[in-house]
Parts: C-alpha cells; structure tokens; sequence
C-alpha cells in the first residue's frame, strides 16, 4: 500500500522524535508545511536548543533541496529513507547538505537534489552522536 505523501512525512518526523527523546531531548515538532525548521528540541534545564530539519522519503531517492541553497535551515538535516518499511536516518549538518548538494537545471529553472550516494553513508548513517550530548 502506497501512504499519501504527508503520512510519509509525518513518519519521519515523529521517528526523529522519538530517537531525540530516547537521548534526553525534550521535543517538540513544528507546524507541518509551514516556513522553518521541523522540530524544536531542548535538554531538561532548557539551556541547550536544536533546531532540525526533517526530509523523509519511503525510498531510496534523492532528497529535494528547492531552487536555492541558501535557505538551508536548522542545525542538523534529519533525512529518513525507506520510511514505511525500514526506517534509515542520516544525521548531517546544513554545511554538509549544501557541500554535496547536486544542481540540476531543466527548461531554464535550477534545483538542487541530495543524491543517495551523497548522504547514504556509514558517516551519516544513524549517527546520532553526531548531536550533542546531553550527559555533558
């Protein structure tokens, strides 16, 4: 059964809940397809703050970055591939994004892509660690 494409999403955003939870973040997840980042995440003293992003796909697709890359925002990517089936989350920051971002150009309008290979690593491949640690 194929999900409509904001079940999908919803997928992925309550999956990066739930692991930020299991961490010690207090989170809280945005208005869906609104302007921002996705999720809002604290520690217990609310002296540490996250801001994500979240992009999940139920494949293993590119992931669709828009015409620009300068509205790149959060401070970690969150992407979720094979979300209805085996759920796979790559941890990487904007940086990271936009340095391997692929720049496609059809019919004279340009976008940007986040190929497979590019975030489908060991590096970024479940690397929670990779936020930082609450027990510090």
């Amino acid at each position: 059964m194929a999900l409509n494409s904001q079940i999908v999403g919803n997928v992925g955003l309550y999956f990066t809940c739930y692991q930020l939870s299991l961490r010690g973040w207090n989170v809280m997840p945005t208005t869906r397809n609104a302007r921002g980042v996705d999720v809002i995440a604290y520690d217990l003293e609310g002296k540490k703050f996250l801001s994500l992003q979240v992009k999940t796909l139920s494949k293993r697709n590119p992931v669709p970055l828009g015409n620009s890359l300068e509205q790149l925002m959060g401070d970690y990517w969150i992407i979720i591939n094979r979300a209805v089936s085996v759920p796979t989350a790559f941890v990487l920051t904007p940086n990271e994004v936009r340095d391997r971002a692929h720049r496609g150009e059809r019919d004279g309008r340009v976008s940007y892509w986040l190929q497979p290979k590019a975030y489908d690593n060991d590096l970024f491949r479940d690397a929670w660690s990779r936020l930082p640690d609450l027990t510090r």
